[in-house]
C-alpha cells in the first residue's frame, strides 16, 4: 500500500513513523511535513490547506489511503473532495467535522442525544453575554466557537477575568462564544477510531493544556502528555464509551452525518460520572506522540478493519510514555523562527518534530511547539525520568518546556 499523510506536526510524525511499520505499507509520503520526517517517508511540497493539489497527487500517484492529521483541513471539507474522487480516505466529512469547528454545533448535539456535558448558552454579542454572566456562578468557562488550535478558551476563576474573555472574544467580527458550566474533576483524553457507529477506543492519555508547572498560565495545544492513565480503570473507560462515544456517533449518524476518523472526546471524572468538556475530529497532539508508541497491532490494518466495520483487537506495550513538548519561548503569545537547536545522537528517547526547519544546513524553530520528546518506562518515573534527561540534553536557547508532565494527577484548581 502507498499511504499518505497530510499535515506537518507532531502528530504526523508519528503517524508517518506508525503507518512505516505496517507490513501492509510499501512507501509514505508526507504533505508537506517537516525536516524530522524526511528518513520515514517522501516529503510532498503541497501545503495541507491545498486539498484539490492534495487529491491531485493521490490519484496521480495511486495513493491507497489518505490519513489527515491536522482539523482545519477537515473543516476546509478534504474528505469530501477525496471522497467525490473515489480516493480512500480516514477522517470526518467537512460537516461531521464540525464537532470541533463549532463548539455551539457539538453542544446542540450532546444536549440533543442525552451525552453528559456541562450546561451552557451561546452568545453572538458582548452584551448578552454579559447579562448571562451575572446569572453565573464563578469558575466559568468562556469559549470561542470557532477553530483555535487548542487555543481560544478561558477557564475563569474570577469575574473579571471572564469578563475580559468575552470582550477579547467579540474583538474579532462576527465572532461566537459558548459560555459554559465549570465541571470539577479529573480530566483525561480518550481517542477512538470510528466509523458511523463502529468505535474502536485506544488507550488512555492526560494532557497538560497549560503553558507553566503546576497547571499554570495559558492554554495551549498541550505541552506534554503520559500514557496510560492509573486513575482511569477500565470500568471508567467503558462507561465513557457508552455514554459519552456511542450516543455521539449514533446522533450523528441519524442526523445524516456519519463520523469517520479519529473522534477525540475530552472527557471529565466528576462526582457524578463522566462528562463531555469537548470533542475534536482528530488526533490529538500530543496525544498521538504518547499513545501511538504503546500500540503493537498494526496500525494500517486497525484503520483498514475500522472502515470496513470489521471487529478488530488491539494490543499495547504495557510500559508507560511520557511525551514532553519544547516550545518556542513566547508560546503561546507567539513563536520564534530561526533559533538554532542541537540534538545529541545518543538520546534515549524518541524525537517527534512539530514546528522545525533547517536553514544552511542547521536546524532551527519554526513555529510554537518545536519538539516532542518521548520516553518509556516499566513505570511513569522511569519514563518521566528518561525523558527529562534527555531535554535537558537538547540544546536551544529560545525554547522552554514544562518540568511536570506526568506529576500531574489533580492540581488543586485554585492554582489554575
Amino acid at each position: 500500500m502507498r499511504v499518505l499523510i497530510v499535515g506537518k506536526g507532531g502528530r504526523e510524525h508519528v503517524l508517518a513513523w506508525k503507518a512505516k511499520q505496517s507490513k501492509l505499507v510499501t512507501e509514505v509520503f508526507i504533505a508537506p511535513g517537516n525536516i524530522g520526517m524526511k528518513d520515514i517517508g517522501t516529503l510532498v511540497e503541497i501545503r495541507e490547506e491545498k486539498i484539490f493539489e492534495l487529491a491531485e497527487f493521490a490519484q496521480k500517484n495511486s495513493i491507497d489511503l489518505t490519513i489527515v492529521g491536522p482539523e482545519s483541513v477537515l473543516a476546509l471539507g478534504i474528505v469530501d473532495e477525496f471522497e467525490k474522487r473515489g480516493l480512500k480516505i480516514f477522517g470526518p466529512t467537512k460537516e461531521a467535522a464540525k464537532i470541533e469547528s463549532s463548539k455551539d454545533f457539538a453542544k446542540k448535539l450532546m444536549k440533543k442525544y442525552g451525552v453528559p456535558t456541562g450546561s451552557y448558552q451561546t452568545f453572538d454579542n458582548l452584551l448578552e453575554a454579559l447579562k448571562y454572566l451575572d446569572t453565573q456562578t464563578i469558575p466559568i468557562v468562556i469559549k470561542e466557537d470557532g477553530l483555535k488550535a487548542g487555543k481560544g478558551v478561558t477557564v475563569a476563576f474570577s469575574k473579571e477575568e471572564a469578563i475580559e474573555a468575552l470582550e477579547i472574544a467579540f474583538d474579532i467580527p462576527n465572532n461566537k462564544v459558548v459560555i459554559e458550566e465549570y465541571l470539577d474533576g479529573f480530566e483525561f483524553s480518550i481517542i477512538a477510531l470510528a466509523n458511523g457507529e463502529t468505535v474502536v477506543p485506544l488507550e488512555i492519555a492526560q494532557d497538560h493544556k497549560r503553558a507553566y508547572d503546576n497547571d499554570l498560565g495559558p492554554n495551549t495545544g498541550g505541552m506534554g502528555v503520559y500514557s496510560p492513565v492509573d486513575k482511569i480503570d477500565e470500568i471508567i473507560v467503558n462507561e465513557t464509551v457508552e455514554k459519552i462515544l456511542k450516543p455521539m456517533l449514533a446522533g450523528m449518524k441519524q442526523d445524516g452525518i456519519p463520523f469517520k476518523g479519529f473522534l477525540f472526546g475530552g472527557v471529565m471524572l466528576t462526582d457524578s460520572g463522566v462528562k463531555t468538556i469537548e470533542f475534536n475530529a482528530r488526533f490529538g497532539d500530543p496525544e498521538a506522540e504518547g499513545i501511538l508508541p504503546r500500540l503493537k497491532t498494526d496500525f494500517i490494518q486497525v484503520i483498514l478493519d475500522v472502515l470496513e466495520n470489521k471487529k478488530t483487537k488491539l494490543e499495547w506495550d504495557e510500559r508507560y510514555t511520557v511525551a514532553v513538548v519544547m516550545a518556542s519561548k513566547n508560546y503561546p503569545k507567539s513563536s520564534t523562527i530561526g533559533s538554532k537547536i542541537e540534538i545529541p545522537k545518543n538520546l534515549e528517547s524518541m524525537v517527534f518534530h512539530m514546528g522545525t526547519r533547517v536553514e544552511n544546513d542547521e536546524l532551527q524553530t519554526n513555529g510554537g511547539r518545536v519538539l516532542s520528546i518521548v520516553s518509556y518506562g516499566t513505570t511513569l518515573e522511569e519514563a518521566k525520568s528518561k525523558a527529562y534527561n534527555d531535554i535537558n540534553r537538547i540544546k536551544c536557547k529560545e525554547m522552554f518546556f514544562r518540568n511536570d508532565i506526568g506529576s500531574k494527577m489533580c492540581y488543586n484548581n485554585k492554582n489554575k
